[in-house]
């Protein structure tokens, strides 16, 4: 699933996100979602959200519901 629609994203969900340093290279890093800083309904880069180790970049792929 992907992350685009800021409904299907709820905290302590595993989740790939992609941080704004590693845009270029597509780059993921997999982690726990602690907030989501995203206000509205859909982002076509992805929702951002924060993980529970404080980093912070757009969801790319959701593992867990």
């Amino acid at each position: 699933m992907n992350g685009q629609n800021r409904k299907d994203i709820l905290p302590s969900m595993t989740v790939d996100i992609v941080l704004k340093k590693d845009q270029r290279t597509g780059k993921l890093t997999r982690g726990i979602v602690k907030d989501i800083l995203t206000k509205s309904a859909t982002h076509p880069h992805g929702i951002k959200v924060r993980l529970t180790d404080g980093q912070i970049g757009r969801v790319q792929e959701i593992h867990s519901k």
